[in-house]
C-alpha cells in the first residue's frame, strides 16, 4: 500500500523535535524504511541525532540521494497559536504545525517517495536518506556529521536533492542550484573610559566604530553575477551598554552579517573587512578586534544533467517550468556541494518559522509525485 505522504507530515509534527531534542521524527522514520528494506543506522554525533538509510547496494553505480531534517524552531509565544503546535491539525484544506512547512513535509515526501519507488520499481542503483536533527541548530554535527561518516564507511552519493522549501509563491516556481556564502563578524573597539565634560583625556569608541560601520554598510562589494544577486552586509547591532549621558564608555561592540556570491570567498571577505578595520583604529587611535563564524561558503550546481531532470519532473507535475535560483539564506546543501552534485527543490516557503505554521496538503501530494518522477527517470 502507497505511503500517504500527508498521513506522514502529520505524523512528524506531531513529535516535537524543536533542536537540538529528536522528539521521536527519526525514530519514526527510522522503522518506515527499515519495515521498507531500507538498511538505516543512526549516526548521532555529540548528542545530535541524525540518520542514514540505503535502499540498494553500497557502492553503486547510480546512488540518488535526499536530505533534509526534521528538527524544528522553537514554538514561540504558544498563546499566539490558534492550533496546537504539535497536533497538525487540517483546516480546509491546510495542514498546521510546527514543521509544517520547514520541513516536516519535505521529508514526509521524499521518504514516501523513496519507499512505494523501490517496492514498485526496484532499480539498478541504491535510494539514499540522510536526514539530520541539527539543521536549524549549529549545523556542527548534522549533515556534516552524515557526510563524515559516509566517507569513513565508504558510502557515496551520485546526486542529491535537498528538500527545503524553495518556492516562494507557487508551488513548482523555483529550484536552488546554489547559494551565497555566509559570515558574521563581530568588532570590539576599545578606547579610554572618561567624563563627557572632558573629551580630551579620554579616547571615545563611538565615532570611530559609526566610522567603521558606516565604511563597511555604504561599501558597494559587486554588481552581482552571472548566477547571483549583488552581495550584501547589513550591520545587525550596535552596542554600547552605557546608560550614562556624562560618560564615554571605554568600548563599543558591533555585528555585521554578509551575504557573498561567487565573486568572493569568505578570506577575501573578511582581509577587506580587516583593512577597513585596520584604517579606522589608525585613524582614531583605538584597539579594534574582529572575531567572526563562517556559516557556509557561496557554491553553484552549474546547470545541467541534475537541474534539467529535476525541472523536467516539476514541469511535468504542476506544468510550470522553475526558474534555477541562488536567491535566499542558507541550507544544508552548501555541505552536500563537496560530497556529489545537488540542487534543492520544495514546497512553497511562505510561513516558515512563524506562528502558525502551515502547509496545503495537496502540496505534499504533489511534491511527492514530483520525487517519484525524479527518482524514475533518474534510473530509467
Amino acid at each position: 500500500m502507497p505511503v500517504d505522504p500527508v498521513a506522514l507530515t502529520a505524523d512528524l509534527i506531531r513529535c516535537p523535535s524543536v533542536t537540538p531534542i529528536e522528539g521521536g521524527a527519526l525514530q519514526l522514520l527510522d522503522k518506515l524504511l527499515s519495515d521498507a528494506g531500507f538498511e538505516t543506522w543512526r549516526v548521532d554525533r555529540n548528542g545530535t541525532p541524525n540518520l542514514y538509510a540505503r535502499w540498494g547496494a553500497k557502492g553503486a553505480n547510480k546512488s540518488f540521494g535526499f536530505n533534509g531534517h526534521t528538527d524544528v524552531v522553537p514554538v514561540g509565544d504558544e498563546d499566539a497559536w490558534t492550533v496546537d503546535p504539535f497536533g497538525a491539525e487540517i483546516r480546509d484544506g491546510i495542514m498546521y504545525g510546527r514543521g509544517a512547512t520547514d520541513m516536516k513535509s519535505g521529508v514526509a515526501a521524499f521518504a514516501a517517495a523513496a519507499v512505494d519507488f523501490v517496492q514498485d520499481t526496484p532499480p539498478d542503483g541504491a535510494v539514499i536518506l540522510a536526514i539530520t536533527g541539527d539543521e536549524e541548530g549549529p549545523s556542527t554535527d548534522g549533515t556534516i556529521a552524515l557526510l563524515d561518516w559516509m566517507q569513513a564507511q565508504g558510502e557515496a552519493l551520485t546526486a542529491c536533492i535537498v528538500g527545503e522549501p524553495t518556492c516562494p509563491n507557487v508551488m513548482g516556481e523555483m529550484i536552488k542550484v546554489g547559494r551565497r556564502g555566509s559570515l558574521t563578524a563581530h568588532f570590539t573597539v576599545t578606547g579610554k573610559q572618561g567624563h563627557s565634560a572632558y573629551p580630551h583625556r579620554a579616547v571615545n569608541p563611538l565615532p570611530a566604530m559609526a566610522r567603521l560601520v558606516d565604511r563597511l554598510a555604504s561599501h558597494e562589494m559587486d554588481q552581482g553575477s552571472d548566477h547571483f544577486d549583488p552581495s550584501t552586509l547589513a550591520v545587525v547591532t550596535i552596542d554600547t551598554g552605557n546608560p550614562a549621558t556624562n560618560v564615554i564608555p571605554a568600548s563599543c561592540k558591533a555585528s555585521a552579517n554578509v551575504r557573498f556570491n561567487d565573486l568572493h570567498t569568505s578570506a577575501s571577505v573578511l582581509a577587506w573587512m580587516q583593512s577597513e578595520v585596520d584604517a579606522v583604529a589608525a585613524d582614531f587611535g583605538v584597539r579594534i578586534e574582529m572575531a567572526h563564524r563562517v556559516s557556509g561558503e557561496s557554491f553553484l550546481t552549474p546547470p545541467g544533467a541534475l537541474s534539467d531532470l529535476v525541472s523536467a519532473a516539476v514541469a511535468a507535475e504542476t506544468g510550470i517550468t522553475p526558474e534555477l535560483s541562488t536567491t535566499g539564506g542558507t541550507s544544508d546543501a552548501r555541505f552536500v556541494k563537496d560530497h556529489c552534485p545537488v540542487v534543492e527543490f520544495g514546497l512553497v516557503g511562505k510561513t516558515m518559522h512563524q506562528v502558525d505554521e502551515c502547509v496545503p496538503v495537496e502540496q505534499i501530494t504533489e511534491l511527492k509525485a514530483i520525487y517519484t518522477r525524479i527518482l524514475c527517470e533518474y534510473f530509467a
